[in-house]
């Protein structure tokens, strides 16, 4: 069965059926939404988030039997405590399907939303928009036969007061044998290394299609940082790629440095951010807040009208090239990314996750 993702077939009647969890209806059961009693009395928004979420925790936030398919997923956290600005880093956010050890998603909740840096910014793209006052929402289709869970790990040293979210899913008579498995990973280096690129994913296995990039990226050196080329290397490629593109701002439908004025010695009017459905530069820092920051960037390209297939294999990379107005040098900055992917289980384990002291911004 094919199930509904767009406009394309919102015409067509369906025997899928709709089912959505919050925290008031855990499970999502039938008729349990809006039950739960407050100050204002019986079935008066009684239990609209998670209070109170404990510093090591691991919250579920679904558990679904299939087979099914997620359809959206909206999430809300205030983005700051007396700790620090660090939570979105903080939040870890897991899912697996079919009742697999390893998970197929683990990401800091901020940057699976685009907001690397533990940084909020307003997306307006197809998969990923995140809105005032820090809306997350996700419309990536997450298919599952037998089961899905969703948790959230709390490594923030405080407290989270109240985490909002809702989980709006179908459930469906049965998938068609080619419907492949949503994957996302995070990775971060802190500094790069000098004539290396950098990795964005590897060790994919099996077959599938690349759909998406984030980079937040901290521009540890003068000048221009962005005219590293994005790599796919697919199906045993070796030392040199099938898919090379042109820099870092080009892979985000960018030109001419996005007018930054660190790439020459003239002077040009702060870069522009814009967020379009398929590729974006939503996020510029320069910061000059007076706390000596490192400038900060946020980056996303969709491969949605145009994924990456591969039949066994895929490696995606970054270089990190720059220029200063007079010729090109290699440099060495702090880069975090996520891959989003699509893929036939089971996939290979993730590389561990840093520890939080490792994945806290610069």
């Amino acid at each position: 069965m094919r199930f509904r993702t767009g406009l394309d077939d919102i015409t067509q009647l369906s025997d899928e059926k709709s089912r959505s969890i919050t925290a008031e209806n855990p499970d999502g059961a039938v008729g349990a939404g809006g039950k739960e009693a407050s100050n204002l009395g019986p079935a008066r928004k009684g239990r609209p988030c998670l209070r109170n979420v404990e510093p090591g925790s691991t919250e579920t936030l679904a558990e679904i039997d299939g087979p099914g398919v997620i359809k959206h997923i909206w999430m809300t956290v205030r983005d700051e405590t007396d700790s620090g600005p660090t939570v979105l880093r903080d939040l870890v956010l897991r899912m697996y399907w079919d009742d697999e050890n390893d998970p197929s998603v683990e990401v800091p909740l901020g940057d699976f939303f685009c907001n690397g840096h533990a940084m909020r910014c307003e997306v307006n793209s197809e998969p990923i928009i995140v809105v005032p006052e820090g809306g997350f929402n996700c419309y990536f289709p997450m298919p599952f036969r037998d089961d899905a869970k969703i948790t959230i790990e709390s490594e923030h040293p405080e407290e989270i007061p109240a985490l909002f979210y809702q989980i709006d899913y179908s459930l469906v008579p049965e998938l068609d044998d080619d419907t492949a498995y949503f994957h996302a990973q995070w990775r971060r280096e802190k500094p790069t290394t000098i004539k290396e690129d950098y990795t964005i994913v590897d060790d994919i296995s099996g077959k599938g299609h690349f759909v998406g990039t984030y980079l937040a990226w901290t521009a540890l050196e003068e000048y221009w940082w962005g005219e590293g080329e994005v790599k796919c290397y697919i199906d045993g490629d070796e030392e040199y790629p099938t898919i090379c593109g042109t820099g870092t701002e080009d892979y985000v439908g960018g030109a001419w440095c996005f007018n930054d004025p660190s790439g020459s010695e003239e002077t040009f009017p702060s870069p522009m951010t814009y967020s379009t459905p398929y590729l974006g530069y939503p996020l510029y820092d320069d910061g000059s807040d007076g706390q000596g920051r490192p400038p900060r960037h946020g980056l996303y390209r969709w491969h949605i009208p145009d994924p990456i297939h591969f039949d066994e294999d895929l490696r995606v990379t970054v270089q990190q090239i720059g220029h200063n107005s007079r010729e090109l040098f290699e440099r060495s900055d702090a880069i975090s990314s996520v891959a989003y992917w699509y893929q036939s289980e089971p996939h290979n384990s993730f590389p561990e996750l840093p520890e939080r002291n490792e994945r806290i911004p610069l």
